[in-house]
């Protein structure tokens, strides 16, 4: 992989693990449409960039969260913030075993019957479309605030949908399930971005021993931080009035091509 490469799957790890339009097709599609190798711990990679975008951008967040899951064990002293946290941390442990049994299931389908781009295809139109309606009939009424452990463990559940479907997107499914629980789309775009944390975590530390230390890897990850910070700012700031719309559309959009490619190659 050359570092011209790297740095532009970087920058599209970076754009698209955010954004509610799979990072996983994406990585997959380009390789696929230029014909490139590219090796596959760089996919895991290429999300310690996104991870350090996550973890710098919401430094303050995650220290408040900690603090406040410290202080509701021991010091038996409630708050926002000790809530979300233990949120995290119960819902983290199945939707990570679960998604490891659905990735090997999922792949080993694949595998067998070289449907991996079709799939891929499928899971960016269904979910673009299901993002559209959900998005468009679902109303904002619970703020970040005010999330519920049921809502809670729902959202991060969904993220194993995204382990079994190629293409899905993380943050698009626990995005789509948070609007279809009525909570508004900044507090939905937060709470995915905080719940992705641990789960991206432990898939880079499992891992990290196949990691190629050269200039391409360096300078992918380092280009997957620097689009990964600027899309978080710009999201949140886009959803603060604006719709999921756009990334629905885009979706749908980008499925009918890739099943078109498949067909006239």
């Amino acid at each position: 992989m050359t570092v011209f490469q790297a740095i532009i799957l970087g920058i599209v790890q970076g754009l698209t693990e955010l954004l509610p339009i799979s990072s996983s097709a994406h990585l997959n599609l380009i390789p696929w449409f230029f014909n490139w190798e590219m090796p596959e711990s760089f996919d895991v990679a290429l999300h310690l960039g996104t991870l350090f975008a996550i973890t710098i951008f919401f430094f303050k967040d995650w220290l408040n969260l900690i603090k406040g899951g410290y202080e509701q064990v021991v010091k038996k002293k409630k708050s926002t913030e000790g809530k979300i946290f233990w949120y995290i941390v119960a819902v983290t442990i199945p939707a990570g075993v679960l998604s490891l049994i659905l990735d090997k299931v999922s792949n080993a389908i694949c595998e067998k019957f070289g449907i991996e781009m079709i799939l891929i295809a499928i899971a960016l139109i269904v979910l673009g479309i299901v993002l559209y309606i959900v998005d468009k009939k679902s109303a904002s009424k619970v703020k970040f605030e005010d999330i519920t452990f049921k809502q809670a463990f729902l959202i991060g559940i969904s993220q194993a949908i995204a382990a079994a479907f190629p293409g899905t997107s993380r943050s698009g499914i626990t995005m789509t399930v948070a609007r279809s629980l009525k909570i508004d789309r900044e507090s939905a775009a937060k709470f995915s971005f905080l719940l992705s944390t641990p789960i991206i975590l432990a898939a880079v530390l499992v891992s990290i021993t196949e990691f190629e230390f050269t200039l391409a890897f360096f300078m992918g990850v380092l280009f997957s931080f620097l689009s990964g910070i600027i899309v978080i700012k710009l999201l949140l700031n886009y959803l603060k009035k604006g719709s999921f719309k756009i990334f629905a559309i885009y979706r749908v959009i980008l499925g009918i091509i890739v099943i078109i490619y498949s067909i006239l190659i």
